[in-house]
């Protein structure tokens, strides 16, 4: 798999977008909003929209219509077109004066037709034909006002946000999470007592909820594309339940199957459940600048893999002020930027030290190219030399505007420099150690006794102590890392002790975030009594029971971690871990040689200690590579 065969995947497939929507109100959803972001750039929209005043708009219920000046409408929608997303179409165009719609969606005809329940036969017989977007085209023309209007609806695969070469995002699947252990018995709940699933070995797709089913058969649909588009016939390998499922439906997928009688490549799919292994997503271990600054960095509005760079440095205004909503916030992807886009593969591939200092070389570069009066310094790199390098851009226009790429890149190195957790980063990676040097020697209640003084209320708390949301992700890394543990006393007490301390700390925060509205149920802190807390804890912990059972079904590699010796540190090594999958469908034949590809992630996959992998495919095996 190529890069510039994934890169110009996204591109062509908004291509065909752009073409439409000359002159048009242009509604987007927050998915393929996040496509265009990493994979061409709102300018090339805007550009391509052309009007004096560009309508861009978020595609919801609220959404406002189109006036008695704007006939054209276009919309762009990553999910199927059906139920509520249908309802939010017709409320929109029939408040609107519109002459002239286009619907363009990132699933296939072929889901579509899935998901009106249309039987695999009759869909067989329905090739090249498209009913179900025909009667939406009627259905367009009949809200309009006008059967004479214009509609169309189309498929464009708008699947992947590519972050990097070899690194592509799936912001429309953010919420498709592996299977737990747990949730074998919300699926028997819908199964007859002599049909009950006995554990997570025993589901395939049809055990699985319709909406999970229909999701995975989305996803399936956009892989399906991107095969077609890079010309080879795919080999699937899977490790894990729900990337069993997935991989056995891309194999089985009937235009998949025609497409691979005709493809001249070969290529190696491989399908991982995240859950396996979460020690490399939530652990500090990793030396790299693009992990501490996404989890340092607040999140961008509406983005799941983005976060945004404050501008205020290169304003007049004053830092630290209320400006968040005058200036603009920067952003990592810079799609049209080549040199801003140079220095983000850097930034992805090289470790903290020379990542910060490559940061200072572009600086450099671009300061003298425009003729800045730069004073140079030699040494350690930190955040006040960069903000004086930027900051000399600042009465510049034109060259801020010809660097601005640069600058928000610099800026965000500058803030995860400053800002507070990374001086924590450390902390976390201490703890961490301990943890694993722990886990080798003691029982796993005696690890969870040592993270019992942690767990502080907020009127306790100082600036060093852990907040709930980073006591969470200490416990995922602990169950995770740990994996099964057969059940004794002294783990349930010790258990017991840390759920009544995060319960307490949890009631006693004066706001809740929004992880912890999630995971209370409650959307303050005033509804949040002692007895709902205690619930939401209990069912946390049994989550992760369930997450350090992830690794129950394997017969090889069930830990990752590595006990210390006299010469070395316990040490969790998600990086050596081999794990051995299965192939799925006809004709997995490797010989053993090793092939690239790129990844694919789902966002959840992007956590605090994120960094991007190589895969290598080798025979009916894979390895992770740091």
């Amino acid at each position: 798999m190529s890069a510039p065969g994934v890169l110009s995947f996204t591109q062509q497939g908004w291509e065909r977008v752009l073409a439409k929507v000359r002159r048009a109100v242009v509604y987007l959803d927050a998915a393929c909003a996040e496509s265009l972001h990493w994979g061409c750039g709102a300018a090339r929209l805007l550009d391509a929209v052309g009007a004096p005043a560009c309508h861009l708009r978020e595609f919801e219920r609220d959404a406002a219509g189109g006036g008695a000046a704007q006939p054209k409408a276009v919309f762009v929608l990553s999910g199927l077109l059906k139920g509520r997303t249908v309802d939010t179409l017709r409320d929109i165009v029939r408040r609107s004066h519109f002459q002239y719609c286009v619907v363009v969606t990132a699933v296939s005809h072929a889901v579509h037709l899935t998901a009106n329940h249309v039987p695999a036969a009759a869909a067989a017989e329905l090739e090249g034909q498209r009913p179900v977007f025909d009667q939406l085209e009627e259905k367009l023309c009949e809200w309009m006002g006008n059967l004479n209007y214009t509609a169309e609806v189309l498929h464009v695969p708008l699947l992947l946000a590519p972050a990097a070469a070899h690194l592509a995002l799936t912001p429309a699947f953010a919420s498709l999470f592996p299977l737990l252990p747990g949730d074998v018995r919300v699926l028997n709940s819908a199964r007859p007592d002599k049909r009950r699933l006995g554990s997570l070995a025993e589901v395939d797709a049809a055990a699985l909820t319709p909406e999970l089913q229909l999701q995975i058969r989305c996803l399936v649909s956009g892989l399906s594309s991107l095969c077609e588009h890079l010309g080879v016939r795919e080999e699937c390998f899977a490790v894990g339940t729900l990337s069993r499922v997935l991989a056995a439906d891309l194999a089985n997928y009937a235009p998949a199957k025609n497409r691979r009688k005709t493809a001249p490549g070969r290529a190696s799919v491989v399908f991982v459940d995240r859950t396996l292994d979460l020690t490399g997503a939530v652990g500090h271990h990793g030396d790299n600048l693009v992990e501490k600054i996404l989890a340092a960095l607040p999140q961008l509005p509406g983005h799941t893999n983005d976060v945004a760079v404050d501008m205020v440095e290169l304003t007049a205004l004053h830092a630290g002020g209320d400006c968040q909503d005058v200036v603009a916030p920067g952003c990592l992807a810079q799609a049209n930027d080549p040199a801003a886009r140079a220095l983000w593969d850097a930034l992805l591939s090289t470790r903290h030290k020379e990542a910060v200092m490559e940061v200072r070389r572009h600086l450099v570069e671009a300061a003298s190219r425009e003729n800045l009066p730069i004073k140079m310094s030699m040494g350690r790199v930190t955040a006040g030399q960069l903000t004086s390098y930027i900051q000399l851009f600042r009465n510049n226009l034109q060259a801020l505007t010809s660097h601005c790429g640069l600058l928000q890149l610099g800026l965000a190195t500058v803030q995860t420099l400053k800002h507070p957790h990374t001086a924590k980063w450390d902390n976390f990676l201490a703890f961490e150690r301990l943890l694993l040097q722990s886990i080798g020697e003691s029982a796993m209640g005696t690890v969870l006794g040592q993270l019992l003084p942690l767990v502080k209320p907020a009127s306790q708390r100082t600036q060093d102590d852990y907040s709930p949301e980073e006591l969470l992700v200490l416990l995922v890394y602990i169950y995770s890392v740990t994996g099964e543990c057969p059940a004794d006393r002294e783990l349930d007490e010790a258990e017991e002790l840390v759920k009544g301390a995060l319960a307490q700390a949890f009631c006693q925060e004066p706001e809740l975030s929004p992880l912890l509205q999630k995971i209370t149920g409650c959307d303050c802190s005033m509804n949040l009594t002692p007895h709902k807390s205690k619930l939401a804890v209990d069912e946390l912990f049994s989550s992760l029971r369930d997450l350090a059972g992830a690794r129950r079904l394997m017969k090889q590699f069930k830990s990752v971690h590595a006990p210390g010796s006299h010469g070395h540190q316990a040490s969790a090594r998600p990086r050596r871990l081999w794990i051995v999958g299965s192939a799925v469908g006809s004709g997995c034949r490797d010989g053993g040689r090793a092939r690239e590809v790129s990844v694919l992630m789902s966002p959840g996959e992007v956590g605090a200690g994120w960094t991007p992998r190589s895969l290598s495919v080798q025979g009916s095996g894979f390895r992770g590579v740091r």
